[in-house]
């Protein structure tokens, strides 16, 4: 049962049960979710995902779905401009959408594209009747429901909540944004499942990312996907199968590239199970501590250095100070990372923190003051974002208690918190090639930020013959346009050569500053200079540290 620190279960499964205790939560139904991209750029269309697990327990007809479109904060009809707009866009607000969609496989993921909408935020409402087919016959019967957004028990029904941008998303130039923690139909088990590589590089293009890693976990790729319970024979053929998978995906054309990874359970200094994040390793990378299928032995596989030695591949701590319940630190062996687990005195060292997990919350205060620590050491870890989404194109659908309740929260989109790397370019081009080979360079280098809406950046310069930093803060309207805040923070070195124990807040910052600023700064006597900065949406962006060269 897969219980991940800072990490619930998500695109819920109901159909895991004891002999007893009897599981509350299962029906001899598939289940069906309604899913969306919670954003769309400027020519994307509006597409549904009609989200189906099991049904090779179930087969089902979906007949049909009603759609009800309406304008953020008004409940069932479109306000009288945005119902103008609407009709010169040839759009019908409310209508029927016949599907007869035969759902016979054990993953199903269903596009249903609704056209053109103009810019602003929507609520979607969306009435799903269906029939279950009869096996022996392969014909429909008279067993039907009609559900509102899914038919998860107990779980009362929230509206899909999509956003049309007037434009497209800030972005530094020629850097690439992409999602760096998410998972696949790959990650299954008792409680939970993923998207398909498929939808996951159709709503990436959609919400405008340039690339994926796709993160799923070691563990789920040495069971069965037949019976998660089970034992495969071999790890390494379904790790290949993901491989093999992302490979014949369309490529070129604005299509973002996937990259398969891997989520690694590892063993921390103290013995404990972390996860650890593998961006695209050449071959499988063992780590079933803290998988659950084994009861209380939870020792970890391999513990970090022997996983860092396995693989060339960059690799980055995961959600590191996601904060747990005893459950999961008691029962499940979890615990937290440490200066000792980043490995710095080897030569293949963790290059980055991922303390950006979906949401600002504890784990994301702790995680950044971890990585702050780190930068008065001297270590130059990367800051990275992701949001951890098993699927979950709109919101997050997980159990609360097993076998007995549903919960759902808007946590762990994804595609939300996006890392925004700077890919070499290739001699002569004009534009960035986007390659595995470009995005690991890209890792190598120290120039990133994390966003979950603005672009913020830095560039070294020359400023009145001396070495300085310009930090350049961009935003769009759809993200809150003016900034609140745009602060500067940097490091200096004491009168012995030491860094100073803490970081100081750089006069330059900017209060209630314009969507397009720049800062310049001298380093003087800085180490490194970092910046972040806040929308009046609440939406934020932060850098690594640049120091001088």
């Amino acid at each position: 049962m897969s219980l991940l620190p800072g990490e619930k279960p998500q695109y819920a499964e109901t159909h895991f049960k004891f002999r007893l205790p009897w599981s509350l939560l299962y029906r001899p139904w598939p289940e069906i979710i309604v899913d969306a991209p919670f954003q769309f750029i400027p020519g994307a269309e509006p597409t549904l995902w009609i989200v189906v697990r099991d049904a090779h327990r179930f087969p089902t007809l979906i007949e049909k779905m009603d759609v009800e479109i309406s304008s953020k904060g008004l409940a069932g009809v479109v306000n009288s401009a945005d119902a103008k707009s609407l009709a010169v866009a040839n759009f019908v607000p409310n209508r029927t959408i016949d599907l007869n969609i035969r759902a016979t496989e054990q993953f199903g993921f269903y596009p249903v594209n609704l056209g053109a909408l103009p810019a602003g935020n929507y609520e979607i409402r969306c009435k799903v009747t269906a029939r279950r087919i009869d096996t022996s016959t392969n014909d429909a019967t008279d067993k039907v429901r009609t559900f509102v957004r899914w038919n998860l028990p107990g779980l009362k029904p929230a509206p899909l909540k999509i956003q049309v941008l007037a434009q497209d998303p800030p972005k530094a130039p020629g850097f690439i944004a992409g999602e760096m923690h998410c998972h696949t139909r790959y990650s299954c088990d008792h409680v939970e499942h993923g998207a398909s590589p498929a939808v996951l590089q159709q709503a990436a293009k959609a919400i405008g990312l340039d690339f994926v890693s796709c993160t799923d976990h070691a563990y789920d790729f040495a069971f069965s996907e037949e019976d998660y319970t089970k034992e495969a024979p071999s790890p390494a053929p379904r790790f290949q199968a993901l491989r093999d998978e992302i490979a014949s995906l369309p490529s070129g054309e604005g299509m973002p590239l996937l990259l398969a990874g891997e989520e690694v359970s590892a063993g921390n200094s103290k013995g404990e199970n972390v996860h650890m994040l593998a961006l695209a390793p050449d071959g499988y990378l063992p780590g079933l501590g803290d998988c659950g299928r084994y009861w209380l032995d939870n020792k970890p596989t391999m513990k970090i250095p022997q996983l860092l030695q396995a693989t060339g591949a960059h690799c980055f701590a995961a959600h590191p100070f996601q904060q747990m319940g005893l459950l999961e630190k008691f029962i499940f062996r979890r615990g937290y990372w440490s200066h000792k687990d980043l490995n710095l005195d080897a030569a293949h060292k963790i290059r980055g923190l991922q303390f950006w997990n979906g949401i600002r919350d504890e784990g994301f205060k702790l995680g950044r003051e971890f990585w702050i620590k780190e930068l008065g050491k001297g270590n130059f870890l990367l800051p990275i974002g992701g949001n951890d989404a098993h699927g979950d194109l709109n919101d997050t659908t997980s159990v609360a208690t097993p076998l007995c309740t549903l919960r759902h929260t808007r946590d762990h989109i994804f595609g939300k918190v996006r890392t925004v790397i700077s890919p070499p370019r290739l001699t002569g081009d004009d534009g960035t090639v986007i390659t595995q080979e470009n995005i690991n360079a890209a890792f190598a280098g120290d120039n990133c930020y994390i966003t979950d809406g603005p672009a913020l950046w830095w560039e070294r310069a020359s400023i009145h013959g001396s070495k300085g930093i310009i930090f350049h803060a961009r935003n769009t309207n759809d993200f809150g346009g003016a900034f609140r805040y745009i602060r500067i923070f940097g490091r200096r070195y004491t009168t012995g050569g030491k860094l100073a124990k803490q970081e100081e807040l750089c006069i330059e910052s900017l209060v209630a500053a314009p969507a397009s600023s720049d800062i310049e700064i001298h380093f003087d006597n800085f180490a490194y200079l970092r910046a972040e900065c806040e929308s009046a949406t609440g939406k934020f962006a932060m850098t690594s540290a640049a120091k001088p060269l």
